[in-house]
């Protein structure tokens, strides 16, 4: 008989009904996850190529399409008590699952690193500090920042209950700032875009910026007490603060015509306030991604040593950091659209459509050593993905969504032929 697991995040199991969170814990911690520099960035660029009106119709559509999405796998996460990895071995099998342990850990992985390597960098430029001292700041920070996953969800938690509402309140005046220096509303839409994009490759920016982190935010939602908080924590966090990340990193490449949204800080002569801001917006995003690393990897090692898993994800995120992370952020967004959604796609099918919203006790359940079904519609999804030139994380989800129910289809129905054969 197995002993119930010692940490208390439950990283190989059920989470039980006494261990369940409110609305308010839930959703200021995603907010906090949501809170990330990089999609400032994203927001900086799309900023640069749209007049405002468009910008935030781009907003508001990517924004609400990656807050349904994150709903949707909360509110399974919710009902199952499972975070994604854990529903893998329901849709890739127990050996098959490790694909998807792989695949969500090195995207956490790489955007540990590229936040490790991030502040470092800033930090140098910013405080004109030694060139030499990159390095040493990257091993700082980059075992600094797991101290609250390290701790698990009471950490995470304390962290965003100090750091949302210190960000809300910089980045407010930092809009009022821009809005003044555009000389006000009239003439902040009166400003032409510089640069060109079209609107399906805004809503792919958007979208794709964080739908690793939307696919990985049941390692939350899975404490929620109520489906409905689930929901309406995932939309709080995916539409609303994700939303106020992209339109935040928009507002200041529009005014400013410069999508580096700590530049955008300085010009406004806020750089004290700019490390704060960066700091603070880095750590809420660091522990939850290092958090995520430490749930697939347990996962991946049936193993609920969790804090030692998040220490070497640490080490492996510092080392990433140091041998170049920062300069491949572009490449990795787009190799990010891809390789994901598909995951959460299947998720979603093999929940509500194969086990007719319905997990059984994953202790109790019998699971094949790989389910061919998941991992075939997982890989249909994710090429269709890759060579889409539409909407590539959508077309992902869709896809592999789609090619689940039809694989499944078919395997019970040769399964019904061989069973009719054999007792004819």
């Amino acid at each position: 008989m197995s002993q119930a697991p010692q940490d208390s995040d439950y990283p190989l199991s059920e989470v039980p009904s006494g261990a369940r969170k409110g609305l308010l814990s839930t959703s200021v911690l995603l907010f906090g996850f949501t809170f990330f520099t990089a999609t400032m960035f994203a927001g900086g660029k799309i900023g640069m190529a749209f007049d405002f009106k468009t910008l935030i119709w781009a907003a508001v559509l990517g924004n609400l399409l990656l807050g349904l999405y994150a709903a949707a796998l909360g509110l399974i996460a919710c009902r199952s008590g499972l975070n994604s990895v854990l529903m893998g071995r329901f849709c890739f099998g127990e050996m098959g699952s490790k694909l998807s342990d792989f695949l969500l850990g090195f995207t956490q992985i790489g955007w540990y690193a590229w936040g490790t390597a991030t502040i470092a960098l800033v930090l140098v430029r910013l405080l004109g500090l030694p060139e030499g001292l990159t390095i040493p700041l990257m091993v700082l920070f980059g075992f600094g920042f797991c101290i609250t996953a390290f701790i698990g969800y009471r950490g995470l938690d304390l962290l965003s209950r100090v750091a949302v509402p210190a960000m809300l309140v910089l980045l407010v005046s930092s809009l009022w700032i821009a809005t003044r220096d555009a000389g006000g509303w009239t003439a902040l839409l009166a400003i032409e875009p510089k640069d060109s994009m079209t609107l399906s490759m805004a809503i792919t920016l958007v979208f794709g910026t964080f739908v690793s982190g939307a696919t990985q935010a049941t390692n939350w939602t899975r404490f929620a007490k109520s489906g409905r908080v689930a929901v309406f924590s995932s939309l709080i966090g995916f539409f609303i603060g994700n939303g106020l990340m992209i339109i935040a990193g928009a507002y200041g490449a529009i005014v400013y015509q410069q999508p580096d949204v700590v530049e955008v800080l300085v010009l406004q002569g806020l750089s004290m306030a700019a490390v704060v801001m960066l700091f603070l917006n880095l750590w809420t995003t660091q522990d939850n991604t290092i958090y995520n690393f430490a749930a697939a990897g347990c996962n991946m090692l049936r193993t609920d040593r969790r804090k030692t898993v998040t220490l070497v994800g640490a080490g492996i995120g510092t080392l990433l950091a140091i041998g170049g992370m920062y300069e491949m952020l572009i490449p990795f967004l787009i190799l990010l659209g891809s390789i994901i959604p598909p995951i959460g796609g299947v998720i979603m099918a093999n929940y509500f459509y194969c086990h007719k919203q319905h997990y059984p006790k994953l202790a109790e359940a019998q699971l094949p050593a790989f389910n061919w079904t998941g991992l075939g519609a997982y890989l249909i999804g994710a090429v269709c993905a890759y060579l889409s030139p539409w909407v590539a994380p959508i077309v992902g989800i869709l896809v592999g969504a789609l090619a689940h129910i039809v694989l499944f289809e078919v395997q019970r129905a040769l399964n019904g032929q061989l069973q009719a054969k054999a007792n004819s």
